[in-house]
């Protein structure tokens, strides 16, 4: 199996360029590029007899990983700016959001405070059905820190890469306040609805 980059119907977005996008979706289409590279790879290398050989698939595997969340956290990312900005307080996110932090406003202060830790990773807010609620977390990798089992609703890029061409580092909060300003909050209130 192989995985194709998706294309995605962007608008203009306030306070990131289009230059910005384009050097964020070329990233993009690298971690396509090596899930691909490393599944073929594994697919090609079969059952090592060798110990190097099996060292060398067996470290694949680990980084097929890394390789694979970025590429579908870039996904999320990018698909919650397509489309008009909008969303519902009365929607089940909205009503999720007013339950666990009082109100909408205050849900995207939460968001804002988690995406102000310091280091690189991403902000991603999950749908926790069986205690019908939502968490918001600081995860550094990809691959590392995810919560178990629970749905993405929306996933926030920290990692400089999304900021560097339009923000320095120091400007960090500028780009967070430009990204969830550009989120169509109808995609998060659809993956919400959606999550199991």
């Amino acid at each position: 199996m192989n995985y194709s980059p998706k294309t995605f119907k962007l608008p203009k977005l306030e306070g990131i360029s289009e230059k910005q996008l384009k050097v964020h979706l070329a990233l993009y289409e690298g971690y396509v590029k090596h899930v691909n590279l490393i599944m073929d790879t594994i697919a090609k290398q079969g059952k090592a007899d060798d110990e190097g050989g099996k060292y060398a698939t067996a470290e694949l595997r680990r980084r097929l990983a890394f390789e694979f969340d970025g590429m579908r956290m870039h996904e999320y990312y990018f698909e919650q700016f397509e489309g008009e900005k909008g969303g519902s307080s009365d929607s089940g996110l909205g009503k999720a959001a007013k339950e666990k932090y009082g109100s909408g406003e205050k849900f995207i202060e939460h968001i804002k405070e988690v995406a102000g830790t310091r280091g690189i990773g991403w902000v991603v807010v999950y749908k926790d059905a069986r205690a019908d609620t939502i968490h918001t977390v600081f995860v550094t990798d990809h691959e590392l820190g995810q919560l178990a089992g629970l749905p993405i609703i929306l996933a926030l890029d920290l990692w400089e890469h999304a900021y560097m061409v339009d923000y320095v580092p120091a400007e960090k909060k500028n780009y967070i306040d430009a990204s969830l300003a550009n989120v169509n909050w109808s995609v998060v209130e659809k993956r919400f609805d959606e999550a199991k």
